[in-house]
């Protein structure tokens, strides 16, 4: 007796040791997010667009360098290299309708990354035309923008009905977790660019996308008997057509709510401002001399603000309301934005600041004001999605907001190309810095479109429960 006692109570007490360990398993948490297999997958997804950051640099001196175009052309391909991201809803929609060997989440990641993979390949090999760089740029653009589709489905699955802080969190992790990528990547994208060439880091970079095919099997998802062998896949499911229809009904429905609506107007306008990244890139490098291997290290920098940019906002700013954040984040980034000029003119070099740490202290601040301002357009577009869409719709608000950036892409081009900024001539590159800087301003008269504040959103939707279950 005394013996099954004494087992008994051990048995209790290794239980009850048992018990707290798993409670605190459960209770272990990345940026405010419950650890589990799923978190994983969505971090390491994320991880591999952040480390994909290794090619950047080799694209944009493979451009410059190895095909000679002028920066409005380079412009132009990054602007059609985001295309793939503005038909997200239709990854959604593909993934959704159509299972890949009976699943709908893990046989897209491993044929994504699969499909990143070939691109990469083949820029390491045997590209060596613009043409064939920008469909080559393209796939490996799907390929990201595919397995960004089946994440986000994820993610907001996991957001629905939380709070502002909660949805802040999610995005936290999954920004974090890129812009860690970005950080084990952004020095060797310069240094290996110095050493070997573009095309060693493209062979390198053929490797990342490999990590989304193998994460695929920590997502917990059943398997979804297709049809057999030969059988139409319509056939095999005859409501296929109504369903579909009746989702792009509800999708249109959803998106023309004010509540929906209004919000993405001013998301778009956002992002749909000029940039002049090319032009200044072609002034750094060509007329300042900076080389790849330093301009690794700024990528680096800015690879670890961006981090920073999440943490500050994750940790201070996610119960801010949104229309203070923007408001903010754009008028102290305009001014910032500003300070190019003083490298562009040498004004930095009369002040006795080198041109190397004023382009480091610039590409901080502006990095850290960037991913602030942008991590609520993330939270926004998640709380906006009503219960039974949230993929689709999340998709479609990302793609609109991806549409704006591509516009801004093209419209700084556009401009590059108006004030003759060239590979070797940068007369008026100050004035395209300040006019391209200026027009960030545009979008802010429409922050009125935006919910004041997170309870304003919960009680929209509120509303439209109310208004679906009378």
């Amino acid at each position: 007796m005394e013996q099954e006692s004494s087992t008994s109570m051990s048995s209790v007490a290794s239980s009850r040791k048992k018990d707290r360990y798993t409670g605190n398993a459960r209770r272990f948490r990345i940026f405010g997010v419950d650890f589990s297999p799923e978190s994983v997958a969505v971090a390491m997804v994320y991880f591999v667009q952040g480390a994909l950051g290794l090619s950047r640099l080799a694209v944009s001196f493979y451009l410059k360098d190895d095909l000679h175009l002028d920066p409005a052309e380079t412009a132009l391909i990054s602007g059609f290299s985001s295309l793939p991201w503005l038909v997200k809803p239709l990854y959604g929609f593909i993934s959704d309708s159509f299972p890949l060997f009976g699943y709908r989440r893990r046989s897209y990641l491993v044929l994504s990354g699969l499909l990143g993979a070939l691109s990469w390949s083949l820029m390491a090999t045997f590209v060596g035309s613009k043409y064939g760089a920008v469909v080559c740029i393209l796939i490996g653009s799907l390929s990201v923008a595919f397995s960004d589709v089946v994440v986000d489905s994820m993610v907001v699955e996991r957001a629905r009905g939380e709070s502002q802080a909660i949805s802040g969190s999610l995005q936290s992790l999954c920004w974090g977790s890129s812009a860690f990528g970005s950080i084990v990547s952004s020095y060797f994208s310069g240094s290996l660019v110095d050493a070997y060439g573009v095309r060693f880091v493209f062979g390198i970079t053929a490797l990342l996308p490999m990590i989304t095919s193998a994460v695929a099997v920590l997502v917990k998802e059943q398997h979804v008997p297709g049809p057999t062998r030969g059988q139409n896949v319509l056939l095999a499911n005859p409501s296929f057509l109504e369903s579909s229809r009746e989702n792009i009904i509800q999708l249109w429905n959803a998106v023309r709510e004010p509540n929906v609506f209004l919000p993405t107007v001013f998301i778009f306008f956002w992002q749909a401002t000029p940039q002049s990244d090319s032009a200044v890139f072609y002034f750094t490098t060509n007329k300042l001399g900076f080389t790849p291997e330093f301009l690794g290290r700024v990528k680096l920098v800015t690879s670890v603000a961006s981090l920073v940019g999440v943490g500050l906002y994750n940790g201070l700013l996610k119960r801010v309301p949104l229309r203070k954040i923007f408001l903010a984040t754009t008028i102290i980034g305009t001014a910032f934005g500003m300070t190019q000029v003083l490298l562009v003119t040498g004004l930095n070099r009369q002040l006795g600041i080198s041109d190397e740490w004023f382009a480091i202290g610039d590409s901080l601040i502006l990095t850290v004001l960037g991913q602030v301002s942008f991590m609520p357009v993330l939270v926004l577009a998640a709380k906006l999605c009503p219960e039974g869409m949230e993929a689709t719709l999340f998709a479609t608000l990302m793609s609109i907001s991806n549409g704006g950036s591509v516009v801004g892409g093209l419209l700084g081009a556009v401009l590059t190309q108006v004030f003759g900024v060239t590979k070797d001539k940068f007369d008026n590159l100050s004035s395209l810095i300040i006019l391209c800087n200026l027009s960030s301003l545009l979008p802010l008269p429409l922050l009125g479109l935006l919910p004041e504040d997170d309870s304003e959103i919960v009680s929209n939707e509120n509303v439209d429960i109310e208004m679906k279950s009378n």
